[in-house]
């Protein structure tokens, strides 16, 4: 009988162990991922900026009032050059069709320019586009950088990210930049009444991906006991004097 009582306690000590330790997830088939609309924003935007901050900023490469305004813009066109092959190549592998011409917006910007009475409105004007246009842009980089499920995507939002921040750094160093002009603020709608739920939906989540479920454990480790207390017994049960 003590043997017996051994047995089981050796059993439940194992079973215990095993709820210790998650499974181990298996990895799924490698399916390629249908484009969102996010992402299509993103290439399409990426793309449309390049092709206005491109000729906007030869135009501050030349017409600059201020050194500092001058050197921007060439290194806005130069650095959106190289993000506009990008995404150009990046379009052409998802087999998306991007445009080939700024919007309406954009090219009244371009004009807006153009039309500058002096090369320090021109500054003027220069810095207060690209500034809005690069803040407008900038949380759809981050939110589809955080989000997508397309690598070529990520990557394009990644380059893009480190691009557009480094431009509104760059524009802001002019001193130009009018921030009580700048559109508000526009944050993600949040559900302040079930953001406490969020760690367990995260927990449910995770839990449902890794492949570990305790019920299926607890299931596997009573039969397992059952058996064994089944087979022990026929093994440790007195036999039969002869």
């Amino acid at each position: 009988m003590r043997r017996l009582l051994r047995a089981l306690f050796v059993l439940f000590g194992a079973g215990l162990a095993a709820l210790a330790v998650p499974a181990v997830a298996l990895a799924g088939p490698n399916i390629p991922t249908q484009l969102s609309n996010a992402d299509l924003t993103l290439l399409n935007g990426v793309r449309t900026a390049g092709l206005w901050e491109m000729p906007a900023g030869q135009m501050a490469a030349e017409r600059g009032a201020h050194p500092i305004v001058r050197q921007i813009g060439a290194t806005i066109a130069q650095q959106h050059v190289k993000l506009d092959q990008d995404v150009v190549d990046a379009a052409n592998q998802l087999g998306v069709t991007l445009p080939t011409q700024p919007t309406d917006q954009q090219t009244g910007w371009l004009n807006e320019m153009r039309g500058a009475s002096s090369n320090q409105e021109f500054d003027q004007i220069f810095v207060a586009r690209l500034r809005a246009a690069h803040g407008k842009i900038f949380p759809i980089i981050a939110a589809v950088r955080s989000g997508t499920r397309n690598e070529i995507v990520r990557k394009v939002a990644q380059e893009a990210n480190t691009v557009v921040e480094g431009h509104l750094s760059m524009l802001e160093s002019t001193d130009l930049v009018r921030y009580g002009e700048l559109p508000p603020i526009a944050l993600p709608e949040v559900d302040i009444a079930n953001a406490g739920s969020l760690v367990q939906t995260a927990q449910g989540r995770a839990e449902a991906g890794s492949g570990f479920s305790p019920t299926v454990v607890w299931v596997v480790l009573i039969a397992a006991v059952v058996t064994a207390t089944a087979n022990s017994y026929r093994v440790f049960r007195p036999r039969p004097a002869r």
